[in-house]
Formats: C-alpha cells, sequence, structure tokens
C-alpha cells in the first residue's frame, strides 16, 4: 500500500481524526505505532456494535502497527458515566474477572493474535495507589471535567455527580500514559475521555496521542445504539442461523450504515451496490451479501452459506398457500415499477396511497422479505412473490 492508500484506510468509517496532520507524518515515516483500544467488561459477550472499533484497529494491524487491547478491569468497577443522566452503579469484581475472560476469548474472532498486545488497567492503577491517585487527580480541574456534555447537563439540572465518577475519564487518560500510546481509539461518545489521555500525556512529558473516533452503530430497531441490554443486538458468537435472521429483520436504510461500519467493501464496492439497488437490484440480495460476509468472519463461508439456505427455507416453509394467484403485468417495456403500484394492479391494495400505507406500517413482504421503503421501484423481467398481511399473496411477473 502507498501512503495516501493507508490514510485512505484510517479514514474508513471514521468520524473523527484529531489531530490528522499529526498521524499522516506517523503513517510516513514507516515506524510501527502503538495503537491502543480500550474496553470494560460491562456485559458477558462482544456484540456488532464492539466490533466497529475493533475493525478500525485491524486496520491498523494490517498496515503493521501494534495493537494493544486494554481490558479495563479497574475502570468498570468505577462505572463509565459517558452518556448517563444518573450515577451508574459498579460492576463486582466476580462479574467483571468472567466478563473479562469472554472479551479475551472474542477480541482473537476480529484481531490478529500474533500482533495484539492484551492488557488489564488494574496493573498500574493498582500499583499507582492512593498517594499516585491524589496526585493525578491534581492534573485536572473541576471546571474541565464540567465541560464534559453529561456532566454539565446533569450538574445544570441539580441532579448528583458522585465524586468518583471524575476518576473514571482521569483513569482512561493515565492508561495512555501508562501504555505511551500513540493512537488511541474510540467511539464518538467517549471523545471526552481521550482528550483527557492526550492532556495527561503532556503533562507526564509524552508525545499526545492521535485520537480517531468512530461512529456508534444502531441496533436491529434503527433508532438506539446496540445495546445487550436494549435486545437490539447481533452477538459475535451468536449462531450462524440467529446471526443470519437479524441482519435480514433490518431496514433496507439501516442496511447501508452496517455495509459503511462493518464490511471489508471499499467505499466504491459499497456505491456499485447502491447503484445497482436503484437500477432494480432486490435489497434482499443486497442484505444476504452482507450476512454473509458477517457470518463468514466470524464463522466460516460453508456456516454462511447454510444459514443463508435455512432462511430461505425457513420463510417458505409452511407459510404459503398451495393456490397463490400468479399476475402478469404488462409495463410497455418499463424497466421498473414502483411497488405501491404493483400492489394496485394485482389486486393487493385498493390504491396507490393504501398500498404506501401498508408498506410504511411493516405489512407488506417483497420475496419473503418485510419492505419499509413505500417509493421502493423494482425491476422487470421477473417474478416476484408479494405477501401483504398474513393472507394475500400473488406471484407477480413484470
Amino acid at each position: 500500500m502507498s501512503n495516501n492508500d493507508d490514510l485512505d484506510l484510517m479514514k474508513k468509517g471514521a468520524d473523527e481524526i484529531l489531530l490528522l496532520d499529526e498521524l499522516e507524518p506517523q503513517l510516513k515515516s514507516g515506524k510501527p505505532l502503538r495503537v491502543k483500544l480500550g474496553m470494560d467488561p460491562t456485559a458477558p459477550d462482544l456484540h456488532l456494535g464492539h466490533t466497529v472499533v475493533l475493525n478500525k484497529m485491524r486496520h491498523f494491524q494490517m498496515l503493521g502497527h501494534h495493537a494493544i487491547f486494554l481490558i479495563g478491569d479497574f475502570t468498570a468497577m468505577i462505572g463509565d458515566p459517558t452518556g448517563k443522566n444518573a450515577t451508574r452503579q459498579p460492576l463486582s469484581n466476580e462479574q467483571i474477572k468472567i466478563n473479562a475472560q469472554t472479551y479475551e476469548k472474542q477480541v482473537f474472532k476480529i484481531l490478529d493474535p500474533k500482533r495484539t498486545e492484551v492488557v488489564f488497567n488494574s496493573t498500574w492503577m493498582h500499583e499507582l495507589g492512593a498517594e499516585g491517585l491524589i496526585k493525578l487527580a491534581a492534573k485536572y480541574t473541576v471546571a474541565r471535567m464540567l465541560e464534559r456534555e453529561d456532566f454539565k447537563q446533569r450538574y445544570k439540572n441539580g441532579d448528583s455527580i458522585a465524586i468518583h465518577e471524575f476518576l473514571y475519564p482521569l483513569n482512561q487518560g493515565y492508561d495512555s500514559v501508562a501504555l505511551k500510546a500513540d493512537v488511541e481509539l474510540g467511539g464518538t461518545d467517549q471523545k471526552f475521555n481521550l482528550l483527557v489521555g492526550r492532556e495527561l500525556q503532556k503533562h507526564y512529558g509524552q508525545k499526545p496521542q492521535v485520537i480517531l473516533t468512530m461512529p456508534i452503530l444502531e441496533g436491529l430497531d434503527g433508532v438506539q445504539k446496540m445495546s445487550k441490554s436494549l435486545g437490539n443486538y447481533i452477538g459475535i458468537d451468536e449462531s450462524p442461523k440467529s446471526m443470519f435472521g437479524k441482519i435480514m429483520s433490518i431496514s433496507d436504510d439501516l442496511m447501508w450504515r452496517y455495509y459503511d461500519l462493518l464490511s471489508d467493501r471499499t467505499p466504491a464496492e459499497i456505491n456499485k451496490l447502491k447503484n445497482s439497488v436503484s437500477e432494480g437490484a432486490n435489497p434482499r440480495d443486497i442484505k444476504f451479501l452482507l450476512a454473509e460476509e458477517i457470518i463468514s468472519r466470524f464463522h466460516d463461508s460453508a456456516a454462511a452459506t447454510a444459514a443463508r439456505e435455512g432462511f430461505i427455507a425457513q420463510f417458505q416453509q409452511g407459510v404459503l398457500p398451495e393456490d397463490i394467484p400468479e399476475v402478469r403485468l404488462n409495463l410497455d417495456a418499463v424497466p421498473q415499477l414502483a411497488l405501491a403500484n404493483i400492489m394496485r394492479d394485482a389486486g393487493l391494495a385498493p390504491s396507490v396511497t393504501e398500498a404506501q400505507r401498508l408498506i410504511e406500517q411493516g405489512g407488506v413482504l417483497l420475496d419473503n422479505v418485510k419492505i419499509s421503503d413505500k417509493g421502493l421501484k423494482i425491476a422487470a423481467g421477473k417474478t416476484y412473490l408479494l405477501q401483504v398481511g398474513k393472507r394475500k399473496f400473488a406471484k407477480v411477473t413484470i
């Protein structure tokens, strides 16, 4: 790869790089960078939301840099207040140990174990001790802490902020000092904490780390961030069948977000897929490709193929009536037609407006895939299976 290619790979999917003019010369130097990513073991399993930033660390590994995966067993005892409107309860030592063991195992489904150093921040935080923690706390002011949005809002509303919560960004920042990190990765919600790391490195006479933030992946609902507690997640240890079904359940719009943040395809390749849908390709088939790619990564290609075939069979078996009406529409060489118009012409809806309403409500399936885009157009020259509600079916040839 050229230096420009290296930089393009670093930028792929990234929300922000601070500071880009610091990262560029480091990439050009050819010296392996110490790239840090920390995760607190707050849940027993990793999900696809976690892999957004893990994939970026893998990109650094592909370029020959040294990956440091930090398991925040000490910071988990404090509890990350990021995005919280109330004091977060810390985990017990036993919960942390169990979750940390799982993280340590699962992370190598993404990262190259030969190029990954796994560390626990309890190692140096216990050594720092009470006296060291007091000295660390003296390097940051309460005023600076209250610049952080969640703290600022809680202070403004008169909600409680416990003193130990201020220790969280300080501890995370000190991790960068202890590891002499050149680059730290994190989600956009971690920006304040990552900037604390830069400032503390300056206090300790180190070159401040470059910060690269990645977007937060929405869960299956397309609204809230992916979270096990919200039930809108896809775990990387789930069965191929479960993963495939969940990926196929996401909306067509959300599919492109998943492509951007989870797929190894280049932006040019993703744009080509988008264009194919605009030209009439079935979004279901494009979603199949995404599901197979992700399952191949965490299982293998054979499991991905079997999951696809099982998904198709599951949605066909025992659902379709034996006497489905067959409808042929003559389009007079029109290359594609709006789904809502097809539903009206096939007798599945009394009007285009009603068809659009049914689509928006999630009551329409095209080839066994739920459709949410009321303006969807599909290509001529094919036969499609349309289902409206539980009882209306038609095989439509256009």
